[in-house]
């Protein structure tokens, strides 16, 4: 039977029936609500060794150790460590010869009585393969987005029946195990941001694909990396924290991109309420990007991950593709200053209309999104020659004009828009949303990146010049990015 077939109860049954399947179930916020499905389906007793909530914090921490965050990655891997190293001390010597042991955890923040809370959560497995064999994790981090709390419980519930489902039967296809976890959810109910999968069978997964193919399953839109490539949940990065964020291609990343951050993060850090040693600055990509004739390459995918954290940044990969989007995203678990930093030809592009026409406000209720409280947009200016081939090499920036500068730059003070939006335009530029970054690199703005990679491809002379030393040496020595001639 295949497991699209199978309700949340078959799949509890199935687990229930099979004898070599034994392990806990602890759970933190949202009730015992994925125990509650095992002993609803019957056969329990085959199953569960133990069942149990840890509410109070300081029971919680006598347990398992403290943790400063109780809804945390930390405070879930103690709690599988904890109850997994028991069931092996306690059960090893009478079943351990017959027994796949496990142990499921969850510790959730469910919605409050005043519904004001951020409700999400983490949930994971800590299991064996085979009997005596060695550990494996997956560990989930959950969003719930129901706003009864009753409903939030009752969808922890069923992802966690489909969380140890999976792990045992799903294991090796992930795949199958990713479409399987919203199997009886309504994907409009949760959001899942983050997948990871832990141990020596796992080790020919990429925990980077893994969570990528989250986005393309629509199970989340945006998904982060640490700069050494690790999975990381970014309300956790984030936390107490200011952010900047460069949106690009980064195909590679080259000295123009570089040049625009660097310069940008010295103007933001003169903002009140920025605290340098407080501040994550990393570089996005959004799907439409790494899409390719509608599909993603997953190898240059990599690659891009890779020659950023070369850069020493980390990555966010998302699916917003209007600005107003990441902004809100960024809003959601950002309470501090955040930064966009763009080229001039983006922020052309920010007042084309016709992005909007699916807004009942049009470009102004996205605008009243963009450009609200704590978002400022740096902007990198351009040469006036550079910005009229890119306008007509890929036809954009059509809506916006330039006025005439003695330096023969173009910046966020003499870029025109269309009539109809110069007072829109004049407005936000007087109200501090938007500044020119400065001492910029001339050279640099001559560069377009698709005339870098075309030259990276084909491995012209020259092609390292327009990229950082750290990039040039990581592309050469993995052989990124190559295209012989022939």
């Amino acid at each position: 039977m295949s497991t699209e077939q199978l309700a949340v109860e078959r799949k509890a049954l199935r687990i229930n029936l099979d004898s070599s399947k034994y392990g806990t179930f602890a759970e933190i916020g949202a009730g015992q609500e994925v125990a509650r499905h095992f002993f609803q389906a019957g056969g329990a007793a085959g199953t569960v060794a133990k069942t149990m909530s840890a509410y109070d914090m300081k029971f919680s921490d006598k347990i398992y150790g403290e943790a400063g965050r109780y809804v945390s990655r930390k405070r879930l891997v103690q709690m599988m460590a904890h109850e997994f190293g028991l069931l092996q001390e306690r059960l090893s010597d009478d079943r351990g010869q017959d027994t796949q042991f496990f142990a499921f955890s969850n510790t959730v923040s469910a919605l409050n009585f005043h519904k004001t809370n951020e409700c999400h959560g983490w949930m994971g497995i800590r299991f064996q393969l085979e009997p005596m064999g060695e550990m494996h994790d997956i560990i989930l981090h959950v969003r719930m987005l129901d706003r009864e709390n009753r409903l939030q419980q009752e969808a922890i519930g069923i992802l966690g029946v489909n969380l140890v489902y999976g792990a045992f039967h799903n294991n090796g296809d992930p795949d199958q195990f990713i479409q399987s976890l919203a199997d009886g959810i309504d994907i409009e109910r949760i959001e899942l941001d983050m997948i990871e999968f832990n141990g020596p069978k796992f080790e020919k997964f990429d925990n980077r694909i893994l969570c990528l193919k989250l986005t393309q399953a629509g199970l989340t839109d945006a998904i982060m990396f640490d700069t050494d490539g690790h999975v990381v949940q970014s309300s956790e990065v984030l936390y107490k924290k200011s952010c900047l964020i460069e949106r690009g291609s980064f195909r590679p990343v080259t000295k123009v991109n570089l040049d625009m951050l660097e310069n940008a993060k010295k103007q933001f850090i003169e903002r009140d309420k920025v605290d340098e040693n407080e501040l994550m600055v990393f570089m996005e990509l959004t799907l439409g990007s790494l899409a390719n004739d509608g599909s993603i390459d997953y190898e240059d995918f990599i690659s891009r991950i890779e020659v950023i954290n070369a850069c020493g940044y980390g990555v966010l990969v998302s699916n917003y593709f209007e600005y107003y989007k990441l902004a809100s995203y960024l809003r959601r678990i950002v309470q501090k200053p955040i930064g966009l930093v763009m080229g001039l030809n983006n922020l052309a592009d920010i007042f084309k209309q016709e992005y909007y026409s699916n807004l009942e406000g049009g470009i102004l209720e996205a605008f009243g999104v963009l450009f609200k409280d704590n978002i400022r947009i740096y902007t990198y200016p351009v040469e006036q020659e550079t910005f009229q081939r890119y306008r007509e090499q890929f036809r954009r920036g059509d809506n916006v004009s330039v006025k005439e500068s003695s330096s023969g730059l173009i910046n966020v003070e003499n870029l025109l828009v269309a009539d109809n939006l110069r007072n829109l335009y004049k407005y936000i530029r007087e109200n501090g949303f938007l500044e020119t970054i400065k001492q910029c690199n001339r050279e640099n703005m001559k560069l377009f990146s698709r005339d870098i990679f075309e030259r990276i491809l084909k491995r012209e002379n020259g092609w390292k010049e327009n990229l950082p030393e750290s990039v040039a040496e990581m592309i050469e020595s993995k052989k990124l990015w190559f295209k012989s001639e022939s």
